[in-house]
């Protein structure tokens, strides 16, 4: 079963369960995916690959981050608390992200293979989240970097 499929069995679920929540981020969520299929000229009875979904659901929750972020420094703990309830919905759609312990090992080899250099940190990430993309966040990635690097 595809991920959007089980996306949409969700959707379903959350309106038998009357969970508020879950309905509106799973309905964002299907709304993000047919904004998708439209961006890339597909029609909308397609499905997108789980790649493609995951990627849009990482943009979701990327967006919740940020909210978040903006809420607590302007003293909006209430809004937050509503964001981070959004946030850990769409966290149980997405993969189980890297810790930085375990990007270490991969970090250092890209390193080796492409040349210890302050001034290539940003070519090294890139690099790496090519070969870490949707497995590891990008500020894990670049903090693991920096400090191999510094």
């Amino acid at each position: 079963m595809s991920l959007q499929t089980q996306i949409k069995d969700s959707l379903k679920e959350a309106m038998k369960n009357k969970d508020a929540v879950r309905l509106s981020v799973v309905r964002g969520l299907s709304s993000a995916f047919m904004n998708e299929l439209v961006a890339t000229s597909r029609m909308p009875q397609d499905e997108l690959s789980d790649e493609e979904v995951i990627a849009v659901i990482t943009r979701e929750a990327k967006r919740r981050k940020d909210s978040i972020n903006q809420y607590v420094e302007g003293s909006r703990e209430e809004l937050a608390e509503d964001e981070k309830a959004e946030l850990a919905i769409l966290q149980e759609y997405l993969p189980t992200m890297m810790t930085q312990d375990e990007i270490r090992p991969l970090a250092e080899a890209k390193i080796a293979e492409m040349g210890a250099d302050k001034t290539k940190a940003g070519q090294i990430t890139g690099a790496l989240m090519k070969d870490l993309k949707g497995k590891a966040d990008g500020t894990d990635v670049k903090a693991v970097i920096d400090s191999l690097l510094a």
